[in-house]
């Protein structure tokens, strides 16, 4: 495989390990299975020299996603094999209410002011919705 369509799984199972970590689900659909949230994943590359000014950052910024009333939660991990790696992942209501509801919230500005010093490592940005197939051991 060509490195591109792995790193591309890898992130795909990454948001999968996510919505597992926060709930157990099975593969039949529960009655109080939500399946209408959305999941931003958001990919950095982050230079050694700047991983604790990153993690500070976003430590600060999760004080506004946790006051917000589209966000569900978030967790942030780097890479193993490549530590500058980071992905960010944010559980929203749906990525309409991220994009028209907290972009135009009280805690959206904070918020940006925090990660704006890092956009420009952003590799990927994208909004992903879960689907009913999922599995953790209990």
């Amino acid at each position: 495989m060509k490195p591109k369509i792995v790193m591309q799984l890898v992130y795909v199972i990454a948001a999968m390990l996510f919505f597992l970590s926060q709930k157990g689900f099975s593969q039949s659909k529960p009655e109080n299975m939500d399946t209408n949230h959305s999941l931003e994943v958001i990919r950095y590359t982050i230079p050694k020299s700047q991983h604790k000014n990153f993690e500070q950052a976003y430590s600060e910024a999760g004080k506004h996603l946790q006051s917000s009333a589209y966000c569900f939660g978030y967790k942030i991990v780097h890479g193993d094999e490549d530590p500058d790696n980071y992905i960010v992942f944010i559980q929203w209501t749906s990525a309409d209410e991220h994009l028209n509801g907290f972009r135009k919230s009280p805690e959206f500005t904070p918020f940006l002011n925090l990660v704006r010093p890092f956009y420009n490592n952003i590799q990927e940005m994208k909004h992903y919705n879960p689907t009913t197939i999922q599995w953790t051991k209990e």
